[in-house]
């Protein structure tokens, strides 16, 4: 485990470059909370359990399924919808019936995200209800002016570009006075290349790009900053705020 300083280095951006930062974008599913709590580990576990019932197959045999879906639609959701034609509401209702108990109030991070200049909102691939649902349990909510769902999507999942455009487009966003904020590599793609500046959150005592099993990003060239500590991270842009 590497010091605060060397986990958030900038890759290869100062963070002086964030000053003229307006828009602030963010994941919500192990980015506006830490991955150790296990709360998206359990709608991964539900996502398996749906795919064993749906096809009636086994855990092993589901595990294919989910990593061949997200290689090639971006999500298992979006893979049943092309290929098996499945209602999405009864899939997120199921896949996101968990136990929020693991989330605790993050007031430092709520602070952080007040002090930010600009505007703030929430692009996921999970429903606005998930999300809400997640907020509330850190202390999170009327700081954010949108949040923009896989359902606002249509269902196209990031990292599809024309899910990034819509989002930018309905509100009014202009890329490159924005940041995006991840935990999936992959995702950062094209935020990068449409002009916004970028973060990686990764997981409590982690300082490298983790290797995902179900990537296919090996380069880096497109984060330009790399934090374990979101909360942190933020309080550092505005030290004295």
């Amino acid at each position: 485990m590497t010091d605060a300083t060397t986990r958030d280095k900038p890759m290869p951006a100062t963070l002086e470059s964030l000053a003229d930062i307006r828009s602030w974008v963010f994941d919500l599913d192990d980015t506006l909370y830490p991955k150790h709590t296990g709360v998206f580990d359990q709608v991964g576990a539900r996502i398996q359990l749906y795919l064993e019932r749906h096809f009636s197959i086994s855990p092993e045999e589901a595990v294919a399924v989910r990593r061949d879906y997200y290689r090639r639609h971006g999500t298992t959701l979006r893979g049943l919808i092309v290929e098996q034609g499945i209602s999405p509401d009864a899939f997120l209702d199921f896949v996101h019936d968990i136990d929020h108990s693991p989330l605790a109030p993050d007031p430092a991070l709520v602070a952080a995200i007040e002090r930010l200049p600009g505007r703030r909102f929430v692009l996921t691939n999970g429903s606005r209800s998930h999300a809400e649902r997640i907020m509330a349990r850190i202390g999170l909510g009327d700081q954010f002016e949108d949040i923009f769902d896989i359902i606002r999507a249509d269902f196209l999942p990031k990292p599809h570009p024309d899910t990034y455009r819509r989002f930018l487009g309905e509100n009014a966003i202009d890329p490159t006075s924005a940041v995006m904020f991840e935990d999936l590599p992959r995702n950062l793609e094209v935020p990068k290349a449409l002009g916004m500046a970028t973060v990686l959150v990764v997981p409590r005592g982690e300082s490298t790009v983790p290797a995902e099993s179900w990537e296919t990003t090996a380069s880096t060239a497109h984060i330009d900053h790399l934090t374990d500590d979101l909360g942190a991270f933020l309080g550092r842009l505005n030290p004295r705020a």
